[in-house]
């Protein structure tokens, strides 16, 4: 059964490896913003440890409804007050590893809908916490 048109007349998640993500044929080899709307840009963050409440402000700019989060190779979960900002605007925010939201980023957006996708590849280690 064919879950996905053949085009998409928006942006796309082609594929997605490890430490790469490729956008409509072109790779990337950092973390991605997204928009079914047409933008496609390099996020800040290049590891889990190094995200910020401003990191997540961009969203607030780009007028979507929805956007995933792609929390790097595995699922882990932001503040809960980085995403107060987002609820008080309407914006909803759903987090799953990187390549879970590569995949549901194509879905929403194939079906017309206004969302980003904020995509991280942790392609730096990640800094050593002192105890």
């Amino acid at each position: 059964m064919k879950l996905q048109p053949d085009r998409m007349d928006t942006l796309a998640v082609t594929s997605y490896g490890p430490d790469w993500i490729a956008v409509n044929g072109e790779r990337h080899q950092h973390s991605l913003l997204i928009t079914s709307q047409g933008i496609l840009r390099p996020w800040r963050p290049t590891h889990f440890e190094s995200l910020q409440a401003t990191d997540f402000e961009v969203l607030m700019e780009l007028g979507v409804e929805l956007a995933v989060f792609g929390s790097g190779k595995r699922l882990r979960f932001i503040p809960a007050a980085w995403q107060a900002p987002l609820m008080a605007r309407r914006l909803g925010l759903e987090t799953m590893d990187t390549a879970a939201a590569c995949r549901t980023y194509n879905i929403l957006a194939g079906e017309g809908r206004p969302v980003a996708a904020l995509l991280l590849l942790e392609t730096a280690p990640a800094p050593e916490t002192s105890t």
